[in-house]
């Protein structure tokens, strides 16, 4: 049965207007999704509205938000899961460039860092099979999507941007430290064995309470800490 929900929406355009929030009510439906609603506002109610988003499927990572201070996908999150109103923020923590579209480039500055790609051991002449064995080691770590999610829920991240490579980078790192195709290893330890690598991670968990693919973030930041200090060994 359709129900209404207030959509509470935070509002910047850069050229015109101060930051304000701006109520809409949508009629739900059910499997409808917070993406959906934006859509719905968008569609038939505020043309002017801007927000990210691609795929759909929780593939692309692009429709993180906030929703009722939690940040999370919109494209996966249902409507039925509020009730009253809901506020939308965009991703704290990342300068706004309108509503809840959010500047992600320092994000992906330090993405590039921590070199993100496979550095091959050599030139394989055949197929490098992995056994299942070894694929289970990168596990769930694969899954990232890039949201920016774990970034976003981080106040360690919040206030040091610049200074920290940030929980994606880091989970990355031990995406392809355990892949056994891969010999960037050390290299990356030493990229990341700094103040502005592992050593800032204050082991709040909120990455790991909020990422959408369940990555145990944390559990993989520490174990970059006891790999760094055994690397020599």
């Amino acid at each position: 049965m359709p129900t209404k929900l207030n959509l509470k929406i935070f509002r910047f355009d850069p050229e015109y207007e101060n930051p304000h929030y701006q109520t809409y009510t949508v009629e739900t439906q059910p499997g409808m999704t917070v993406l959906g609603a934006l859509f719905e506002v968008l569609d038939n109610q505020d043309g002017t509205l801007a927000f990210r988003y691609s795929c759909r499927w929780a593939i692309c990572g692009s429709c993180a938000v906030s929703l009722n201070g939690k940040c999370r996908l919109a494209c996966e999150t249902q409507i039925s899961d509020y009730s009253g109103t809901l506020t939308i923020d965009p991703l704290p923590g990342f300068d706004v460039i309108k509503d809840l579209v959010v500047d992600i480039e320092p994000f992906f500055d330090n993405y590039r860092k921590i070199k993100p790609y496979l550095i091959p051991k050599d030139t394989p002449d055949k197929e490098n099979i992995q056994t299942q064995e070894e694929v289970n080691l990168m596990q769930p770590h694969v899954r990232c999507v890039l949201c920016a999610v774990c970034e976003s829920s981080c106040p360690v991240s919040w206030t040091s941007r610049e200074k920290y490579v940030g929980p994606m980078a880091l989970t990355k790192v031990y995406r392809f430290n355990r892949d056994s195709r891969d010999s960037g290893g050390k290299e990356r330890l030493e990229i990341i064995g700094d103040e502005t690598g592992i050593w800032r991670c204050r082991t709040i968990f909120r990455c790991t309470e909020y990422c959408p693919k369940d990555i145990p973030i944390t559990d993989a930041i520490e174990f970059l800490k006891r790999k760094y200090f055994t690397r020599r060994f």
